[in-house]
């Protein structure tokens, strides 16, 4: 049996762009991609923070340190320049490869440069 698991996240990076007429796609700093260790093409998720809507695309690599996360065709109608979104990919795994399982978790501040990573969510408090 496989579980797909969360693979990485880049959590809360601001969307810089958004271009209805660029070939379909969200692309993300270089640096970003690497952190998370998304690769190009990878099928991600992206959830917007600030309004609710969730798609699927691929990652597209930019510039290394531009802080570029530019949605892309029919996802820049999902969203709008400055908001939030967390961008996300998954992995199937077999029950023996989940024992030693971490996903990496790469967390930005607003001009999308990365303030720490982690391998886990901390618990959430009632």
């Amino acid at each position: 049996m496989h579980l797909n698991m969360l693979k990485c996240k880049i959590h809360r990076a601001t969307v810089t762009h958004a271009e209805l007429n660029y070939e379909g796609s969200i692309a993300i700093d270089g640096t970003l991609l690497d952190a998370a260790g998304i690769r190009e093409y990878e099928q991600i998720h992206a959830w917007n923070i600030s309004n609710g809507e969730r798609f699927v695309t691929y990652a597209l690599r930019a510039e290394e340190g531009s802080g570029i996360i530019s949605v892309n065709g029919s996802a820049a109608r999902r969203v709008s320049t400055g908001d939030l979104v967390i961008i996300a990919a998954f992995v199937g795994l077999s029950e023996a490869e989940l024992a030693k399982y971490q996903p990496d978790l790469v967390y930005v501040d607003e001009n999308n440069i990365i303030t720490h990573t982690n391998h886990s969510i901390p618990k959430q408090a009632a």
